[in-house]
């Protein structure tokens, strides 16, 4: 039996870095180019070239 805990912050961080590689293979897997270019992907994570 698996005993089910509440999510900590460890958790919750790698869910978010889960969500946000997701991200990027959609936009990847749509895109017409062979790679993403650094300002698509600051858009696909939503974050400004500054703030990298």
């Amino acid at each position: 039996m698996v005993t089910l805990s509440a999510p900590n912050a460890q958790d919750c961080l790698a869910l978010a870095e889960i969500e946000l590689c997701g991200e990027l293979m959609i936009a990847a897997s749509a895109a017409r180019e062979d790679r993403l270019s650094p300002d698509r992907i600051d858009e696909v994570l939503n974050v400004r070239g500054g703030d990298r």
